[in-house]
């Protein structure tokens, strides 16, 4: 994936996860679907939280010395929605109630600074300021892949959720 194919990924992408949060009533965005799911506010705030990577983004970098998309393939596996994964401890969400609207403003945010991102920095640089578990230091075209995996991920979960609260 290069940048021109990643350009349109994050406008899309941004644009799905606020309409589909923007389905939702304040009070469907906070009911447990099923035992063991997250509600969808807490879906949201992960994606926020999983959102600091835009820090790491525009962040310090160093020159990469390998292909500048060789984890992009190995990022993909949050596309395989058959798998269960485990959130590491500090993007785990809250028990606390998610006001609707400050989610989806924060979302937007996140989403302009990656637009700005992809569209504006050098996406051939490596992130130095974190590693990403198991993966290492990405370089920001990885970074920004990895998040629009990643919401694409809780998307179709967000979409599972809506259904079982309507």
């Amino acid at each position: 994936m290069d940048s021109k194919e990643l350009i349109p990924q994050v406008g899309q992408t941004g644009k799905a996860i606020v309409e589909e949060l923007n389905l939702f009533t304040e009070q469907q965005l906070n009911t447990i679907p099923f035992e063991g799911s997250w509600t969808g506010g807490q879906v949201a705030e992960h994606l926020l939280k999983s959102g600091g990577v835009t820090e790491v983004i525009f962040g310090r970098t160093s020159p990469t010395n390998r292909a500048v998309d060789e984890k992009v393939s190995t990022l993909k596996i949050f596309l395989d929605f058959s798998i269960k994964m485990q959130s590491p401890d500090f993007i785990i969400p809250s028990n606390d109630f998610h006001p609707k609207q400050p989610l989806i403003d924060q979302l937007r945010t996140t989403w302009t600074r990656l637009d700005e991102a992809v569209k504006t920095l050098d996406l051939t640089a490596t992130c130095v300021d974190f590693e990403m578990p198991m993966l290492g230091l990405l370089t920001r075209l990885e970074w920004i892949s990895f998040y629009v995996f990643h919401t694409q991920r809780h998307l179709h979960q967000l979409k599972n959720i809506l259904s079982c609260v309507k």
